[in-house]
């Protein structure tokens, strides 16, 4: 796994907005300026620091944003914008996920077994460096190397 880091575009994106969704109650969790297809989709993806994200948020942080766009016009090409939620099990792929995470369950697969065997391991995230992610696991501690895992994300037990 590496970690992410903003590309030009994406980092002004999120130099930009910013400010105003912050203003707005809310935390941006990532920027993705990415080619599907003959289209480019512009994604930003929010959270909150209190409550979960629900289609309303959504909508009333795209306004703004769009308008703020529209007026700044970082942007050459014609895009598609999206505000979405990060989710409840949203994957942590920037170091300012890992810090914010710290003492929260996660689900991190790897590339190949773990040493238990398994392919998953659910536990809470106690550190993590450029080189490991260190989980307390059913009371005993795991250090995972970051290049064997897969994905990194927040767990929510969906009760199934």
């Amino acid at each position: 796994m590496k970690l992410k880091k903003f590309g030009g575009t994406e980092q002004k994106i999120y130099d930009l907005c910013a400010p105003v969704i912050r203003e707005l109650g809310y935390l941006v969790w990532d920027v993705r300026y990415e080619k599907e297809g003959a289209s480019w989709y512009l994604r930003i993806f929010i959270d909150s620091e209190t409550d979960a994200i629900g289609i309303n948020d959504c909508e009333k942080v795209t306004g703004p944003v769009s308008d703020l766009l529209d007026e700044k016009d970082p942007i050459a090409q014609s895009y598609i914008l999206e505000i979405s939620s990060a989710g409840l099990e949203a994957e942590l792929v920037r170091e300012s996920h890992f810090d914010a995470c710290i003492g929260c369950e996660v689900r991190a697969r790897g590339f190949r077994p773990f040493p238990d065997g398994s392919r998953e391991l659910i536990g809470v995230l106690e550190a993590w460096d450029m080189d490991n992610v260190t989980l307390t696991v059913n009371g005993g501690q795991q250090v995972l190397p970051f290049r064997e895992l897969a994905f990194v994300k927040l767990y929510f037990d969906f009760g199934e």
